[in-house]
């Protein structure tokens, strides 16, 4: 059996789709026995979804060089 701490990093690996076959059997099998984990599966999962679900956009290159030049100016 897998500890919690491994279990949550194999949780979060899952959620990216980098956890291997026998992980995720190991995961299941945990989450089987600790209600805290299949908790944190849960929530984790949820996350995950609504993150995909959202319209992030990342900061274009020109917009954080510009930005880390005028932090820089200020100190």
């Amino acid at each position: 059996m897998i500890s919690c701490e491994e279990a949550a990093i194999i949780c979060n690996k899952e959620q990216y789709k980098e956890a291997t076959f026998f992980e995720k059997i190991k995961l299941i099998l945990h989450l089987m026995v600790c209600k805290t984990c299949s908790k944190f599966s849960k929530q984790n999962s949820q996350l995950t979804s609504l993150c995909d679900k959202a319209p992030l956009r990342a900061i274009p290159e020109k917009e954080k060089v510009k930005m880390k030049k005028e932090l820089q100016e200020k100190i």
